[in-house]
């Protein structure tokens, strides 16, 4: 079965973005002589899953698309219109369901995808199909925004095991947890 693996970068007080998706405060502490696992984690996935908020945000860096491997986006609202020429071929859409794309990847023969985005990393975990998360923890405190983890609908806590952490010279901290079996029953 395709498993999903997460990693993203948060505040301390828990926002993967400010409210306009701006990212400047994860910027502000981007050290080019610090490998954060980044790479070592793409070349472990066979592609990403991400939402349209996103995929438009990605799109804003400007600049070359900077994945190399096939990117999904769930959406409802976008059309193909709506992905850039260059990318045809390389990003498409998906309305299905996260149990149901996972199925249909682990069809085609993924078995490891990048789930990105703060709704489909929830929505992703809800349904179980998380594995793990790398979280890395920005030492700021943004106030508002987008949070990482909110409200869920879900039928069980989700309970996480630490494997992990790792301190950068810059201040930030990689954590790695594994998503553990259900801590309650219904």
């Amino acid at each position: 079965m395709t498993t999903g693996h997460v990693f993203i970068a948060m505040s301390l007080d828990g926002f993967i973005a400010r409210e306009d998706d701006s990212l400047d405060w994860l910027m502000a502490y981007h050290a080019p002589d610090e490998d954060h696992g980044f790479d070592a984690f793409m070349a472990s996935v066979d592609g990403l899953v991400m939402g349209s908020g996103t995929f438009r945000t990605v799109l804003g860096f400007g600049g070359e698309w900077p994945y190399s491997k096939p990117v999904i986006v769930l959406s409802r609202s976008m059309t193909e219109d709506d992905i850039p020429d260059p990318l045809k071929g390389r990003v498409r859409l998906s309305r299905l369901s996260p149990p149901e794309l996972m199925s249909e990847l682990s069809q085609q023969g993924w078995q490891r995808v990048y789930v990105d985005g703060g709704s489909v990393i929830r929505s992703f975990l809800a349904a179980g199909l998380i594995a793990d998360m790398e979280l890395t923890i920005v030492p700021v405190l943004i106030g508002k925004g987008r949070r990482l983890f909110g409200d869920m609908d879900l039928k069980t806590d989700i309970g996480l095991t630490l494997e992990r952490v790792r301190r950068y010279p810059s201040g930030l901290a990689l954590t790695r947890y594994s998503v553990s079996p259900s801590l309650s029953e219904d």
